[in-house]
């Protein structure tokens, strides 16, 4: 089990790399709890230095990464002098026999929430589980988002490539070109998220990995390094004590929500979302203290790396990341009318994140791109809207669907809704003034949500995705405000006090069992990088392939492909995503899978992996066959390695033939039928005339109720090329056995060979 070794050598490796900044980093008042800044201290200094070599024209982190080592060494080096070695009064402590690497104050600290670094172990063991279920070997694997394979071209970009490269697919502006950037390398640096593929690129060059083998692992180990981010929104944000703040922290790693964020591989997520939490607390520390400008240059160090995250991974978020924070302080400004420290409060707060633009220039100038590029396209998918139970990740699975049954979800929701607001009016009868904070740090968000989801409802588009975005990023800040109800343990009556414990008991178990449905899904992801689409990678070195036309069908596929294929001119078909537009097809070979297969002469076509090949497209016998109308987007079976796709009824499928002369061509498809049925193919030419057997119909073939090779005689396709529609001589039949769907021919492959 590769898997559980190379998670834990990351998690350490981050952890060796972020040590020194967190010691640095943390204001002085707080250096005892240094810890909860290391994990992300070391991914932000990590990706400071993969954009340092990159701006400054290095070859990638395989020529770097190593020798990089020596700044963790530096500065671990300083932070030790500065909260390990010297004591109160200057005194030098001792080193610890326990530690052997840590000064014993140091080693102290770190075990002050050893509990929660022992919770990060764990949920990333549980969250490896269902990786090395699903494959013997390191891989990536989602749950439905292609977004895993644009993360591993960046990160192959980073780290194996320079800034000044136009190399093979780097420079080949027709099909990359988006907005200002030009090349696929500044199209990373500039416009989409290059934090998390730099540091699949860094980690992978250290650890000796590929993007496709890292991709999902370092997505988890963001998850699971979160919770001593979460604990310590919960301890100094919130104001709870130690063993509540931690069960929070481990909500937070057991949450079917954030679970859903690794099975959909969205480590930017994830990654601004530990940010908005550091951010959050500086503001609130901030504004509770003297506001003095010392005070706020002791905080400048967590502000940068909260910015720098933000900037590095999710630039769009950069306008919101404050919102938090913003709301806090102004709300308390505006009930103590204290106008001139609340804009002494912003100018310290937006100091830090005015140097990280600077040195993040390029990405700051790209941030109104990026908002035209999201107002253009719909990205994402629909996802269900979360009620106040879900707040709580007291969902369904792998959809994050309600609990519908029996009402379950109202009841739920109005028990949470209840329990909040009895602890809210128990704290305000209390006069307790950290209430104002649980209602600051939530209340703005959740009115965004909303907006987001009513509007994704109204215009039938794909807002919620976007809300969900948003939800998850202020999660880490939001989620112990949504545990405010923990607040009524501390009555002396004993009947609330075991009230709070069962119900903390009830959100626990909820979120397991809903973590549990996506575990079991993700063990059976249908996206998997497996054995037959990494092998599209020997492409590369096969001299005489020039440039590829990516028509493999379906966008996972296609992504990793790119990705496996930098070296490479490349041409698509359709849009695939940002930065590979369509093109004309002017590739010398068709990359070409699914349940299409072409085989010209022999010669014209190389079989690469079981159902993907490559073919001669300057063959005297090239012809290329793509979809019609009348079919149901493809299906898969990851573990089986089996993909089909359903016809609507009649299904068309469209021939195109570039020669002067017509070819003699025999199909032959795999596939079976609901019911018997005679199946004819009917042949038309590019002015809809009859070409072919009579009149462009080719003989019938009888389809039975299992699958079968069904071979049709031969057709001609005339230059130009043609249409071949399946037909049947029965009526087809409409949605039965419980399918909502009118399915027509089930068809895992369709083989055309030309004949001379």
């Amino acid at each position: 089990m590769i898997h559980f070794p190379v998670a834990f050598a990351l998690l350490l490796h981050v952890l060796w790399w972020g040590a020194g900044l967190a010691m640095l980093a943390m204001p002085w008042g707080w250096r005892r709890f240094w810890p909860v800044l290391v994990v992300p201290a070391g991914w932000a200094l990590q990706s400071a230095v993969v954009w340092a070599g990159a701006m400054g024209g290095l070859k990638g982190t395989n020529g770097y990464a190593w020798w990089s080592e020596v700044v963790p060494v530096v500065l671990r080096a300083v932070g030790l002098w500065r909260v390990g070695r010297v004591g109160r009064g200057g005194r030098v402590g001792k080193g610890s026999p326990a530690s052997g690497l840590l000064p014993r104050r140091a080693w102290v600290d770190v075990q002050r929430i050893g509990v929660v670094w022992l919770a990060s172990v764990g949920v990333l063991g549980l969250l490896v589980v269902p990786l090395a279920w699903a494959s013997k070997g390191l891989t990536t694997l989602s749950l439905a988002s292609c977004d895993a394979g644009d993360y591993a071209a960046g990160a192959r970009v980073l780290q194996e490539f320079a800034r000044t490269d136009r190399s093979g697919f780097l420079g080949l502006t027709e099909v990359v070109r988006v907005h200002g950037a030009d090349n696929f390398f500044e199209y990373w640096t500039r416009l989409n998220h290059f934090t998390p593929s730099a540091l699949i690129a860094f980690n992978g060059s250290v650890l000796g990995c590929t993007p496709d083998e890292l991709t999902s692992l370092l997505t988890m180990v963001l998850l699971a390094g979160s919770l001593p981010v979460v604990f310590w929104m919960a301890r100094a944000v919130i104001g709870f004590s130690g063993a509540p703040s931690a069960a929070v922290a481990v909500l937070y790693g057991l949450s079917p929500l954030n679970w859903y964020v690794v099975g959909h591989v969205a480590p930017g997520q994830l990654l601004a979302a530990m940010a908005v939490g550091l951010i959050t607390w500086a503001g609130v520390a901030l504004w509770r203290g003297r506001l003095t400008w010392a005070r706020g240059l002791s905080f400048a160090g967590v502000l940068a790396i909260g910015y720098w995250l933000v900037l590095g991974s999710y630039n769009f978020f950069v306008v919101l990341c404050l919102v938090p924070a913003l709301a806090y302080a102004s709300g308390l400004a505006l009930w103590h009318g204290e106008w001139r420290r609340l804009g002494r409060w912003c100018l310290i707060m937006l100091a830090p994140l005015a140097v990280c633009g600077g040195v993040f220039a390029g990405r700051v100038a790209g941030l109104i791109e990026r908002f035209q590029l999201l107002r253009t396209y719909d990205f994402g998918w629909k996802i269900p809207a979360l009620t106040p139970e879900g707040w709580l990740g007291l969902v369904s699975g792998p959809e994050l669907a309600p609990w519908g049954w029996g009402g379950v979800r109202w009841v739920l929701a109005a028990a949470v809704i209840g329990l909040l607001g009895w602890a809210t009016l128990r704290a305000v009868s209390e006069r307790r003034k950290k209430t104002w904070i649980a209602l600051a740090v939530t209340l703005p968000v959740l009115a965004g949500y909303a907006f987001l989801q009513w509007r994704g409802a109204q215009l039938g588009t794909n807002a919620s995705y976007d809300a969900f975005k948003v939800f998850t990023v202020f999660y880490p800040v939001m989620l112990p405000a949504f545990c405010w109800w923990i607040t009524l343990r501390w009555s002396q009556r004993l009947t609330e006090w075991i009230g709070v414990m069962g119900v903390a008991g009830v959100v626990l178990l909820g979120n397991v069992v809903g973590t549990g449905m996506i575990a079991w899904r993700l063990a059976a992801a249908p996206r998997i990088v497996d054995g037959g689409l990494r092998d599209v990678r020997k492409i590369e070195a096969m001299a005489d392939v020039a440039s590829v036309n990516v028509l493999l069908p379906d966008m996972w596929s296609r992504l990793w492909a790119n990705a496996f294929l930098l070296q490479k001119p490349q041409y698509f078909l359709t849009d695939t995503y940002e930065g590979r537009w369509h093109t004309a097809l002017q590739g010398e070979w068709d990359l070409e899978g699914g349940m299409m297969t072409v085989k010209p002469a022999e010669g014209a076509r190389r079989q690469i992996a079981p159902g993907i090949a490559l073919v001669d497209t300057r063959s005297a016998d090239f012809l290329r066959v793509t979809v019609g109308e009348g079919w149901y987007e493809e299906e898969s079976e990851a573990k089986a390695g089996t993909r089909w796709r359903w016809t609507k009824g009649e299904g068309t499928l469209r021939i195109e033939n570039p020669h002067a002369w017509p070819l003699r061509v025999t199909c032959t498809l795999d596939g079976w039928s609901l019911g018997a049925r005679d199946l004819t193919l009917e042949v038309t030419g590019a002015k809809g005339e009859g070409v072919g057997q009579r009149g462009g119909a080719v003989a019938s073939r009888n389809l039975s109720g299992q699958r079968v090779r069904t071979f049709f005689p031969e057709i001609v396709v005339p230059p130009g090329g043609a249409t071949v529609t399946l037909k049947s001589a029965q009526p087809w039949l409409g949605a039965v056995g419980g399918e909502t769907r009118a399915l027509g021919l089930c068809v895992f492959g369709l083989e055309f060979a030309v004949r001379r």
